[in-house]
């Protein structure tokens, strides 16, 4: 081969993603962003100054980024066994290593996030991480797999209403309706999050509840479901809410 030739050759040989640009996209940054707009808008309603805001929002969003990595690091074998798609670690792109690396560091960074909210919201939030420890650990492939969605919501409206601004602060309980629905929210959102990778489970052996439910419905129908049944529960919320005129006691 000349050395125009492996000049050209070297051109058009496909550049391997970098680390950094392939962590973000492992972190699932959309659904982490999601979380934390939602977190922000309700502290927002209650009053809150603007930096309770923020760092009430970018805790949840440290917090969601590290639930992203454990999940497909969790889920690496089962990723490839599917054939998955944009999932970094299953690809090879990211080394298991480098992950936990990554993880580690987010843990040091969200602890003291966390307690800048008042050590018992601080708890709460921290809580959400044990939970999606052990449903992406040994739930989230079995039909039990919507109870670590239920319970990291209804942890969060406790994060929200006992927060504030410094260690010692201590806010008050959220309304026990208000409690329930997020929970109920929790579950609509696993569902809707589990549609697209719906083929990749079954293909994977991964027997979660809404791969069950598409198996005898099918997935259109169950997505028509999902999405209404979402919708009541955002509206209850809402009326809920205006009703008592707070989300906590």
């Amino acid at each position: 081969m000349t050395a125009q030739a492996t000049r050209k050759a070297t051109r058009k040989a496909p550049r391997a993603p970098g680390q950094i640009r392939s962590l973000l996209r492992a972190v699932h940054p959309r659904q982490a962003l999601a979380f934390a707009v939602v977190v922000g808008t309700l502290v927002a309603l209650t009053g809150r100054p603007g930096r309770e805001i923020a760092v009430s929002a970018v805790t949840v969003l440290v917090a969601q980024l590290i639930m992203g990595l454990l999940n497909d690091l969790l889920d690496l074998d089962r990723d490839r066994m599917g054939g998955a798609k944009n999932k970094p670690i299953a690809e090879g792109i990211i080394p298991p290593g480098n992950a936990s690396f990554a993880i580690a560091v987010l843990l040091l960074l969200v602890i003291p996030l966390s307690l800048q909210n008042g050590t018992q919201a601080g708890l709460y939030v921290l809580a959400t991480l044990v939970v999606g420890a052990v449903h992406n650990r040994w739930l989230h492939t079995t039909a039990l797999s919507w109870v670590g969605w239920a319970v990291t919501f209804a942890l969060l409206t406790f994060f929200v209403t006992y927060g504030g601004w410094g260690r010692d602060v201590d806010g008050s309980a959220p309304l026990t309706t208000f409690v329930v629905l997020c929970a109920l929210l929790g579950v609509c959102v696993h569902f809707l999050t589990s549609l697209p990778d719906l083929v990749v489970d079954n293909q994977a052996g991964t027997k979660n509840l809404p791969l069950r439910v598409a198996l005898r419905t099918g997935a259109p129908r169950l997505l028509v479901v999902a999405i209404a049944v979402t919708v009541v529960v955002v509206v209850a919320i809402v009326w809920t809410t205006a009703q008592a005129g707070a989300i906590a006691s």
